[in-house]
This record gives structure tokens, sequence and C-alpha cells, in this order.
């Protein structure tokens, strides 16, 4: 299983919803993907940085910098964002949106 589905597993076993990955290796962006998934509440987006820190720091995954609040939590991984956001946060900032209109890189 490569990096990207065990991501996308852990977050599908600890119940996060409309996960997303975001392939942008051929865009201008400062990631190569980014992984997207809506949160129940603010205590299972903690619950859920905690597991995946849990479970990926022992493969050799390197967590950068986490910025989280109660409705938006980034995940750095160097080449990955992980974004855990509410549900009306993640309606509000469309991030999916924004992402699929960045130009190809040069």
């Amino acid at each position: 299983m490569n990096r990207l589905e065990t991501i996308k597993t852990l977050l599908n076993e600890k119940k996060a919803e409309n996960i997303d990955v975001i392939d942008l290796t051929s865009k201008d962006y400062i990631v190569d993907y980014v992984v997207i998934a809506t949160t129940l509440n603010s205590k299972h987006g903690f619950a859920l940085l905690n597991y995946l820190k849990e479970e990926l720091k022992p493969l050799g995954e390197e967590f950068l910098r986490v910025n989280e609040d109660d409705n938006w939590t980034v995940i750095d991984l160097g080449d990955m964002f992980i974004h855990l956001m509410s549900e009306d946060y993640r309606k509000k900032y469309s991030l999916e949106d924004f992402l699929s209109q960045l130009d190809a890189r040069a």
C-alpha cells in the first residue's frame, strides 16, 4: 500500500467523511498531493490528527508542521498536505475548486 492509500485508509477507519486525494504533480503548487477529509466535529478532528501521528510516525512519516483549530487542521508532510475540515469550512473554502484552477507547471 502506498502512502496515499495508507492515509486514506486510516482516515476512513476513523470515520472521516468525503476523503479526497488531489494529485498536483503536474500543477504549480508547493506540494505534490493534497488530502482533504471532512470531520464530524472538533474533537473528531483532533482525534484524527492524533491517530495519524500514532500510525504514520512509525512508518517514517515526518510531521513537519501542524496547524490546528476547531474547524480546520492542516498537516504538512513535506510533499503533501492533509486538510481535516469541518463540513461548514469545507463548503466555505472549497479547496477542491481552488486547487483545480491552478496552472500547470511550466
